[in-house]
């Protein structure tokens, strides 16, 4: 299936849009982009998910994986996710009480206060 990535900045903000499904085919690519954003001196991430379709335990795993990164290099990462499919996979591994969920890009990044 077909992943988009695209990255834009909002402020101190590095915005990640996603899009497609996130599975064990896409995402090694995920993980790339993510590393490259983080290696290239990105600290404040934003995974925006509001155009994944699906996400499994793979894509799970590569979030908690740049998460772990950018909190190592007292940076900070959180996710933009609107969708109550993908809100629940979140409520059930208790990934919500790990990353900061947001329903826009503008909570997250605090563009609009």
């Amino acid at each position: 299936m077909e992943l988009s990535l695209a990255t834009r900045t909002v402020g101190e903000h590095t915005v990640l849009e996603v899009g497609g499904e996130v599975d064990v085919y896409t995402a090694p690519r995920l993980r790339e982009r993510l590393l490259e954003l983080i290696d290239s001196g990105a600290r404040h991430v934003v995974v925006d998910l509001g155009r994944v379709d699906f996400l499994d335990s793979t894509g799970l795993g590569v979030l908690v994986g740049a998460l772990k990164r950018l909190r190592t290099a007292d940076g900070t990462f959180s996710l933009v996710c609107d969708k109550e499919p993908l809100l629940k996979i979140f409520r059930i591994t208790a990934l919500d009480q790990v990353f900061p969920l947001h329903p826009t890009v503008e909570a997250a990044t605090g563009a609009g206060a």
